[in-house]
């Protein structure tokens, strides 16, 4: 017997709209896991042993509860921008509550671990994932050193492009939608700063291949 398909997030904001309260949970639950993934590479790194990304989400979930109805009436963006961004601005919160407030005291307990969370180093992993033999270690770092640069050389808005969509996983319309912008200037900046890295990967190929 073929297994009904879950409902999609549209069909339960219908749902969640027409006061179905099962309809309503399942839209906050559908969506832990990638607000999960999106709070553990925003947060900032001098706040790990403090805040958990878990009580986070929990807090963004609950946020997000009380202001569902507002949101179906007015649907300004799609659902999971929306959140997220709920969850953005919990995290602009803790960094003033933290750090701004009690920089001196965090940077004691924090000594030398850097600043606001940067999630360059995570994505040239994603970026190099499979490219370079665990056993060619020294190629690999070289290739990791190559691309972090070509990285820096990308304009920020680009950088935030790849993170968006190869490591939080947003679609071209969620991406869009969290940067304000057109799909299709979405696409043309993942494309340019893709063919910008791809010659910086390509060298590795060949020699992986050879």
């Amino acid at each position: 017997m073929q297994r009904p398909l879950d409902p999609d997030t549209d069909e339960l904001l219908l749902g969640a709209a027409a006061g179905d309260g099962a309809a309503r949970q399942r839209l906050l639950a559908r969506h832990r896991q990638r607000l999960h993934r999106m709070v553990e590479l925003r947060l900032d790194r001098r706040l790990r042993s403090r805040v958990d990304p878990s009580d986070v989400v929990q807090e963004v979930l609950v946020e997000a509860d009380g202001a569902l109805a507002e949101y179906l009436v007015r649907r300004p963006i799609p659902f999971y921008p929306w959140l997220r961004q709920l969850a953005w601005d919990r995290l602009v919160a803790l960094h003033r509550r933290h750090v701004a407030a009690q920089r001196r005291s965090v940077t004691r307990e924090e000594q030398g671990a850097g600043g606001e969370a940067d999630p360059s180093e995570a994505l040239v992993d994603r970026l190099i994932d499979g490219h370079s033999s665990p056993s060619r270690q020294v190629l690999r770092e070289e290739l990791r050193v190559r691309v972090r640069a070509a990285l820096d050389r990308l304009a920020a808005r680009d950088r935030e492009v790849l993170v968006l969509r190869h490591l939080e996983q947003l679609s071209t319309a969620e991406t869009a939608a969290v940067l304000g912008a057109s799909e299709g200037a979405v696409k043309l900046r993942h494309l340019r700063a893709l063919n910008r890295l791809r010659a910086v990967l390509e060298p590795e190929f060949g020699e992986e291949q050879s």
